[in-house]
């Protein structure tokens, strides 16, 4: 049997009303014996629809109820409502002055309660003002959106200000994409517990997490040591790998999720990045609540293991996700995320090799090339150039800043890969073994007397036409000679 709704207050006053004057319209009584009816019915004891005691009805009551009913031929039920006062909505007791002083208190002071609110507004209207009542001052708080807010400590960062006023004059509304793949949610969280290293410190680990919006699978969970963009690659990675690759992707601003390396890859994998407004976690709430559910839950069964290792926090996490996480039922989805990734419908992308990806993960710098020995610095160290592309006065190389064992030369018109270069080997090269390079042009002859350059000589030519004196005065021996 159905749970049984309990209707408003108003649906529960017109039905009680309709159940005594219900009978009086389906069988009116004659000419004359109205008033007698009512009289009976107001001897009659009925139950209150609020409290449940007994209550009795007035004659005039029920005689309004009777006549409000028969008007009202369509839906004599509606008509029994309760009628909302003419009022509704506004403040007869709350002066000009009241109102002025509480907006303006509020304002300096949006994390009082309500009641400090109002014990300080009657301390500075004094005695002698007409103070409306606690409820009063609340109800007109509540319908003007005055809530109470967290009072950040210091100063606000202008990023904040601009995320406050971004909140404060814009929508928030709930979204969910409408395949499996179209976007991807990317977030870092720090552990609520430490871990030890292999160097017998205590670090406090870093959880990054990647999500699928539509099906809330979670596509790689894995802990590190830091947020640095090399930890991120790393496991978005695997996330590609895993599930394949998405069609867009949210990330917060981190200094890892906006590093060259990171928006380079997505770049070439084709994955439209989209950030986050700065201090606004709740733009990228489903992942909030997923980490809600990793301390609720994965670290909560851990609290029985005293020394914490990565590896051991890496391997729970994996056997959390995959036995638990992925196939339990998900209330607001009413099915598992694994389900509804399976069921799709998807638009997600085969992953490129381990290769590609590691390729794609790069950023471009332009060097210029010191043509005494062929080389180029980089990240402090120094890199050959075959002798090839000598000619080149600027070199464009495309490498991570964690691998410096993979950097390419780039041709900058068509961002295809040269070749790759390695570092300088001092060593070998002073075996004095040098490859043979094509013959060149050598200028052996001092110039030919041709005489003034005829420019030059035009130029000449031209100044004495004007007829203008010499821009200089000669010097004694220049005027003998």
């Amino acid at each position: 049997m159905a749970p049984r709704h309990d209707p408003h207050d108003r649906d529960r006053w017109a039905r009680l009303r309709f159940a005594i004057i219900g009978p009086l319209l389906a069988a009116p009584p004659p000419a004359g014996e109205l008033h007698a009816t009512l009289t009976a019915l107001s001897g009659k004891t009925w139950r209150h629809p609020a409290t449940g005691l007994p209550v009795t009805f007035g004659i005039s009551t029920l005689e309004r109820w009777f006549y409000r009913a028969r008007r009202a031929s369509l839906d004599p039920v509606a008509a029994l409502k309760t009628a909302i006062r003419a009022d509704v909505g506004r403040q007869r007791v709350m002066t000009t002055a009241v109102i002025e002083a509480l907006t303006t208190q509020y304002r300096d002071h949006p994390g009082w309660s309500c009641q400090l609110h109002y014990d300080n507004l009657a301390a500075a209207l004094g005695p002698d003002a007409s103070l409306p009542s606690y409820t009063t001052v609340r109800r007109y708080l509540t319908a003007r959106g005055l809530f109470r807010k967290a009072v950040p400590r210091g100063r606000l960062r202008p990023g904040q200000v601009a995320a406050e006023v971004h909140r404060q004059s814009r929508e928030t509304r709930s979204y969910e994409v409408e395949h499996v793949g179209a976007l991807f949610h990317l977030d870092f969280h720090h552990g609520s517990r430490q871990v030890i290293t292999r160097a017998g410190t205590r670090v406090t680990p870093m959880a990054l997490a990647i999500l699928d919006d539509r099906s809330r699978l979670a596509c790689h969970v894995q802990w590190y040591l830091d947020e640095t963009a090399q930890s991120l690659v790393h496991g978005f990675s695997q996330a590609l790998q895993r599930r394949g690759v998405p069609r867009s992707l949210m990330t917060d601003n981190g200094a890892a999720m906006v590093a060259e390396e990171f928006t380079a890859g997505l770049h070439a994998l084709g994955i439209v990045h989209a950030t986050t407004l700065p201090y606004s976690p709740q733009m990228n709430g489903k992942q909030e609540v997923f980490w809600a559910q990793l301390e609720g839950r994965l670290m909560a069964m851990l609290e029985g293991v005293s020394e914490l290792t990565l590896d051991l926090l890496n391997s729970a996490t994996h056997a959390w996700v995959e036995q638990e996480y992925q196939r339990r039922q998900h209330a607001e989805l009413d099915t598992t995320p694994l389900a509804r990734f399976v069921e799709g419908p998807s638009v997600l992308r085969e992953c490129p090799d381990s290769q590609a990806l590691r390729g794609a993960f790069r950023r471009e710098v332009t060097r210029r090339q010191r043509h005494s020995d062929g080389t180029v610095s980089l990240e402090g160290r120094r890199y050959e150039i075959p002798a090839r592309y000598r000619h080149l006065q600027h070199i464009h190389l495309r490498y991570a800043r964690w691998d410096l064992s993979a950097v390419d030369l780039i041709d900058a018109r068509r961002g295809t890969v040269l070749c790759a270069l390695a570092p300088i080997d001092k060593a070998a090269n002073a075996s004095g073994r040098r490859r043979a390079l094509a013959a060149a042009t050598v200028i052996d002859t001092p110039p030919g007397e041709s005489g003034i350059a005829p420019l030059l000589r035009r130029q000449m030519a031209e100044y004495a036409a004007t007829g203008l004196p010499p821009a200089y005065i000669p010097t004694t021996q220049e005027s003998t000679s």
